[in-house]
């Protein structure tokens, strides 16, 4: 079978069929209806040994059943395919088939079932679904066998090993649950699960000898199995599934520990229905995030706590070169530093270091740390060595100047905590108030609590260089509406209704006035800390279902606002495993501009250099969806959606920016 996906358009809510379309000839298909016939043909005379559920008559040696048995018979079946249903709805990724359809005909293969939406495809991990993937594989010779196996159903087979090796490690951790269960430390009896608060001292070292692991990694398997056997079903259960990888299972354990029973359960129901398809990365944030929203005052005791045990670590890496790492520092103060090293990377390729900007801030890094400066001279011999206090900032470059401040900068090239250069952080409007605990979100790092955030909101509102933007969301968490905040004019008030006393103290958002321009959220009055003047902010709609094109530009390149409104709806790469900030990544057009697509936002979205590449390269296809979703289209016809970002904010949120070029 050929690996090409049908080039028909599947429509916005379809899969992409068979690679090909039908796998069989017309020719093919007739000998294969033949034989099926020839395999039905039942001789009159032959014993019949199954009952006819259409005859009239009842099976033998039974009576003619009732209608409530009949009804109990259907209700049963329907509960069925009901289970079959949800155990194949929705499911991508690790565990998870690429699509839920199912397709007619019959593959040529022994991975048949392995195909874009099969049976075996959406079947959950287990014993079951390993010998049907060892049946599809061996041909009798030594080792799996792949020969005719098509490009989807060998995705297929991927997923489904993944899956069954995600089934085999919950089991296995159901197993060292069981060793917790059956070793409690002296003292300490059973709790939630019949299971011990502590295990006993030395269980730790009979595990490491049966394995072969270390005494740590013995007690972190210790440590996983307790969580799962006692807080943390549902994510037991996605692991046995294989709807979860072992690591994510792992990520969930190491976030969530400072949760009881209900609020992990609390925990769950918010990130469960989509970890399977979120990439680590995206999954820690999304936990992160429900964590502080179920129990944000045990998430800030942790970070105050870990805080004390704030650390530098060194070691030698695998190549003979050494590493360098602080551990549990203040948020605000690790991005003042990630910016300022930034800072001086560029400081170092602007006087003619050609490395990469890896390499370059790393040699920032111990720039900084050591006080040098790595500027090659003109007579290309490197810059002495400056001590600590002077600061590289302040050390004279080629032509004799000294370099200018880095953002955020103090005396003496000293970095300053707080924000520096470029760093957004979004808050809901209640937490800002104070009439809310839901946590914020700082680029770069992911949520924080709620008093960091309004810390870190305080501090942005001292700065008049801060800037300021409202975000309306839905009940799912995605941007409905945005608005940018500007001064309101002098003697002007456009306000409908009494506001806020003059010396009102925190931030306050009122109306200000109807949207007359139509399609937006109305105009809003918002006062921050600090005493300056209020700020304007007429709301937008995002709404691209039925896009006007209110914000679309004439030309290839989007104007400042849409390129800004793209980013509010995706605030990362619209690829479905791509982390990067959309504000470093293209503005890129879904339909090509060349080929009549608009510049607007229900045709574009940001996609990083590697991912724009990708999407035009022959055999990948991406589709925008009218709400946003993105949809990529693999060569092996295999699709994965990407919703806009959901921060779960069901309210007003503000963003705050100081930006050091304003």
């Amino acid at each position: 079978m050929s690996s090409v996906p049908a080039p028909a358009d599947p429509g916005w809510g379809g899969d992409p069929a068979w690679p090909d379309g039908d796998p069989m000839t017309a020719a093919e298909r007739e000998a294969w209806l033949d034989r099926l016939c020839e395999q039905d043909d039942d001789p009159s005379d032959a014993p019949q040994e199954y009952w006819d559920p259409e005859s009239c008559a009842p099976p033998p040696g039974q009576d003619e059943l009732t209608a409530e048995e009949l009804a109990g018979i259907g209700e049963a079946a329907a509960d069925e395919m009901l289970a079959l249903d949800a155990a194949s709805a929705g499911r991508r990724g690790p565990g998870q088939a690429g699509s839920a359809r199912m397709f007619p005909g019959e593959s040529a293969s022994r991975a048949g079932g392995f195909g874009a939406g099969m049976a075996w495809d959406v079947m959950p991990g287990g014993a079951q679904l390993a010998v049907a993937a060892d049946a599809a594989t061996q041909d009798g010779g030594p080792g799996d066998s792949f020969a005719g196996v098509a490009d989807h159903e060998l995705i297929g087979l991927v997923c489904a090993r993944d899956r069954v090796e995600a089934h085999a490690a919950a089991r296995k951790l159901v197993a060292i649950a069981e060793v917790f269960r059956r070793n409690p430390e002296d003292g300490f009896e059973a709790g939630p699960g019949q299971m011990p608060a502590v295990v006993h001292e030395f269980t730790r070292d009979q595990l490491a000898l049966a394995l072969g692991e270390s005494r740590a990694a013995a007690d972190w398997l210790l440590t996983v199995g307790w969580h799962l056997g006692t807080r943390l079903v549902g994510t037991l259960d996605a692991l046995r599934d294989g709807v979860i990888s072992r690591g994510k299972a792992e990520l969930i354990v190491r976030l969530t520990g400072c949760l009881d029973a209900g609020e992990a359960a609390a925990m769950e129901a918010k990130v469960l229905d989509r970890a399977g398809r979120l990439t680590p990365g995206g999954l820690r944030s999304a936990v992160a995030r429900a964590v502080l929203e179920v129990a944000p005052d045990k998430a800030r005791e942790r970070r105050q706590t870990a805080a004390r045990f704030a650390r530098v670590e060194r070691w030698a890496e695998d190549s003979g070169n050494a590493a360098l790492m602080g551990r549990e520092l203040p948020p605000d103060e690790v991005l003042a530093a990630d910016q300022r090293i930034c800072w001086w990377a560029g400081e170092l390729r602007k006087a003619g270091l050609d490395d990469g900007m890896d390499e370059l801030r790393a040699r920032a890094f111990l720039d900084l740390l050591l006080g040098t400066d790595s500027r090659p001279r003109p007579d290309g011999v490197a810059a002495p060595a400056t001590s600590p206090a002077e600061g590289a900032a302040d050390t004279p470059g080629q032509d004799g100047r000294a370099a200018a401040q880095p953002p955020g900068a103090g005396p003496a090239g000293a970095a300053g905590g707080g924000f520096a250069g470029r760093v957004t952080l979004t808050v809901p409007l209640g937490t800002a108030a104070g009439l809310a605990d839901r946590p914020g979100e700082l680029a770069g790092l992911g949520p924080v609590d709620p008093w960091l955030a309004r810390d870190l909101l305080r501090a942005a509102a001292a700065n008049p260089r801060s800037t300021w933007c409202v975000t309306v969301t839905d009940e799912k968490g995605h941007a409905v509406g945005h608005g940018c905040a500007r001064p309101e004019p002098k003697g002007h008030r456009t306000r409908a209704g009494p506001g806020p006393a003059p010396d009102e103290a925190g931030f306050c958002f009122s109306p200000a006035g109807r949207d007359e321009r139509g399609g937006g959220y109305g105009t809003w009055r918002l006062r921050v800390p600090g005493g300056g003047p209020d700020l304007i902010v007429a709301i937008d709609a995002l709404d691209t279902v039925d896009c006007q094109h209110r914000f679309e530009s004439r030309g290839h390149d989007p104007g400042v606002r849409l390129r800004h409104l793209s980013q509010i709806r995706h605030a990362t790469c619209t690829s479905p495993v791509c982390r990067r900030p959309a504000s470093q990544c293209d503005f890129e057009h879904n339909t090509a501009y060349e080929a009549g697509g608009r510049t607007c936002l229900c045709n574009a979205g940001p996609k990083c250099r590697h991912d724009h590449r990708l999407k035009q390269y022959p055999g990948w296809r991406v589709d925008q969806l009218p709400d946003s979703t993105f949809r990529w289209t693999t060569p092996a016809g295999r699709s994965y959606d990407t919703e806009p970002t959901r921060t779960r904010f069901s309210e007003p949120r503000i963003r705050s920016q100081r930006c050091a070029d304003r």
